[in-house]
Formats: structure tokens, C-alpha cells, sequence
């Protein structure tokens, strides 16, 4: 069975404009330039006024509130996007991982391509894997470590690689601990036990689970009205846990916002972290649970850093409309697909609307 690694490899990035060192430039290049394209599925920013001030905000959950659960799921129902505090991660470890990622994208250019991903290739310092769908780059950069970051972070530290391992690993097997916590509370918000669900192991702890870490970098920018840190998209996950620094940036489109194009910001909150639902969790759910549908905009004077943990199911399970959300009234309205199969149609589907529209 294929896994996420291999969908990666089969659809490689192909960006047709040269990628220039951010950090250097003083006037916006012509193709990191985008314009208001009014179009039903890519919507881009007519102007990077990132307003906190909104009447409507996404839903706030303290983990330790005993209907934590029943939020959870009126949350992801209504908004498909929502935050947590008392979550159970260090602060201090949210901070170390920070350390990484700023340390990472400070290195000097040619330090930063020695541990590239090739265009098919999985783990790795380079652009956004949306990229190949739009016509403009995005004003950011990534890492994205699958697996031991051992190889690649020997390229960028030769000497001291160890203590930048270490943090990234500690981050990642804390976020796997919390996605386990966070996957059952949604499962139990739409009424789905331990006992309905056969892959998530005989110990119930998704020991087969599939995750990656995405470290993200969007630096100050000469031109944000016109730029974009990344463009509108939905994540082919379960779920995305997301820190994000002090930075706004992180936008969500609501039926509800008052900005008048349908963005709401997702502030940042001290120590809190953002939970966004995926395509296989809408899929799970039957629909109920929207995914949700986001992106980044930069601004001037400051470099915002995020960490996005990706959480999926094992390479070989099939996720479907679970049988207890479907009956007479409510057929499945969706057919079984694995993370692989989704993320692969994800693809298609953009390329498609992009080049053939």
C-alpha cells in the first residue's frame, strides 16, 4: 500500500520562477506579486488589513473543561477550526521548538539548500508543496521533517546537530501524545467509542499513525499588501495541530466575519495551540465536520514562525463515512480513501481547476 512518502515522490514540485533569498530583498519581485482574482475556489487578499478586532472569534477550549468534548465538537461542526489551552504542553517546549525553526531559516542561504528536498522528494528545507498550484510564489519558506530530521540536520549543523534532533523529536512524540487525546474527544463529540474504531490499535493510542512536522518561516515583507505568506487551501489531514508565534497572520474563511470578504484572523494566544480539521476527518465525520479552508498573510516589519504537526491514519487504512454517521436519511456521502489517495486527489483536483479551468 502506498504511503503518504510515496504520494509525495509521485507528485513532485515544480515551481517555474526562481526562488530568491527573502530575508535580502527590498522591493517585491514580479512573481511573488498577486492580484484580486475573483475566483470561487482560490480566493486571494485584496488587501492585508489583519483585523483582531472582529465581532465573531474562533472558538477558544480549555482541555481541562469536563465538557471539553461537547465543545470540541460544536467547534469543528460550526468553524471546522478552533484553539486549545491546558493542553498539556510545555511552554518551555513550544519555545524550544521555536528556537529550531527561527535558527533554522537564520542560516545563510547556501547552509539552507544543503538540506533542500529534491522536487520529489519528502523531508526537507524549500517552498510550500502548494506552490505548483498557483500562478505567483508565496512569501515564505518550510522544513518539513518525516521521520528523524538526523540526516538533513546534519547538512545545516554539522557540529551540534544533536541538540536540534533532540528538541524536534521531544516536539514530536508530545504532539503525537496530544493528537491522540484531541482524536478521541472528537471522535467522542460525534458519538464514535474505542470499541467502533478498529485502527486506531489494540491500546487505542494510534501507534500506527501517520504525522509530519512542517516548520514554517514568513518573513518581514517590503510589500505585504501584495503578497501572500501562503494561499488558501484545506489540509488533506485528520487534523493539523498548529503553534504559531506572537505573529498574526493565520486567517480562516467563516460565513459569519464582518471584514467583508469572508477572513477571520486567528490571533495568537499565549501558549495556546490551533487545531484545524482536515479532509479525512470531514470525510469521517460524513461531512459534518468542515474543513478548514485558511491562509497566511505577512506583514512588514516582523518574521512570524509556525509549526504544524499533521496528523493522519496508518498508510493502509481507508477512511470513510463511520457507519454510526450514516442511515436512511443520511447516506454516505463520501467514498472510503486513504491519506495517500486523498492527498493525491487533492492534487489532481487543484491542477486541474488551475490549468483546465
Amino acid at each position: 500500500m502506498p504511503s503518504l512518502s510515496d504520494s509525495y515522490r509521485n507528485h513532485p514540485l515544480h515551481i517555474h520562477h526562481k526562488h530568491h533569498d527573502l530575508y535580502s530583498l527590498q522591493e517585491l519581485p514580479e512573481s511573488y506579486t498577486w492580484t484580486n482574482i475573483n475566483d470561487n475556489t482560490f480566493t486571494y487578499p485584496s488587501s492585508n488589513n489583519i483585523s483582531e478586532g472582529s465581532s465573531v472569534n474562533v472558538p477558544v477550549i480549555d482541555l481541562n473543561d469536563p465538557n471539553a468534548s461537547t465543545l470540541i465538537g460544536h467547534a469543528c461542526k460550526t468553524w471546522g477550526v478552533f484553539q486549545v489551552v491546558n493542553h498539556g504542553v510545555p511552554l518551555s517546549l513550544l519555545d524550544d521548538i521555536e528556537w529550531v525553526g527561527l535558527t533554522l531559516f537564520s542560516l545563510p542561504s547556501q547552509q539552507k539548500l544543503k538540506a533542500a528536498r529534491c522536487p520529489n522528494g519528502v523531508s526537507g528545507y524549500g517552498l510550500a508543496r502548494i506552490s505548483s498550484f498557483f500562478p505567483k510564489l508565496m512569501w515564505s519558506e518550510g522544513f518539513t521533517i518525516l521521520g528523524s530530521p538526523l540526516e538533513h540536520f546534519r547538512q545545516l549543523w554539522p557540529h551540534d546537530y544533536n541538540k536540534y534532533c533532540d528538541i524536534v523529536l521531544q516536539y514530536d512524540e508530545t504532539m503525537k501524545k496530544l493528537a491522540e487525546k484531541l482524536m478521541w474527544m472528537m471522535l467522542d463529540s460525534l458519538g464514535i467509542t474505542k470499541e467502533d474504531l478498529k485502527w486506531a490499535g489494540s491500546k487505542s493510542q494510534f501507534s500506527e499513525a501517520c504525522a509530519a512536522l512542517q516548520l514554517n518561516s514568513y518573513p518581514s515583507c517590503p510589500d505585504p499588501n501584495r503578497a501572500m505568506g501562503l494561499a488558501p487551501h484545506t489540509d488533506s489531514t485528520l487534523f493539523t495541530i498548529l503553534y504559531q508565534n506572537n505573529i498574526s497572520g493565520l486567517q480562516v474563511k467563516h460565513d459569519g466575519s464582518d471584514d467583508g470578504n469572508g477572513w477571520v484572523t486567528v490571533p495568537p494566544l499565549s501558549g495556546g495551540l490551533v487545531i484545524n480539521v482536515g479532509d479525512l476527518l470531514h470525510i469521517l465525520s460524513n461531512g459534518l465536520y468542515p474543513s478548514a479552508f485558511h491562509r497566511v498573510l505577512v506583514n512588514r516589519t516582523r518574521q512570524r514562525f509556525s509549526a504544524a504537526y499533521l496528523f493522519g491514519p496508518p498508510a493502509n487504512v481507508e477512511i470513510c463515512p463511520h457507519a454510526k454517521l450514516v442511515g436512511p436519511s443520511r447516506p454516505p456521502l463520501y467514498r472510503p480513501v486513504t491519506w495517500n489517495e486523498q492527498f493525491s486527489h487533492t492534487i489532481n483536483t487543484r491542477l486541474q481547476i488551475l490549468f483546465y479551468k
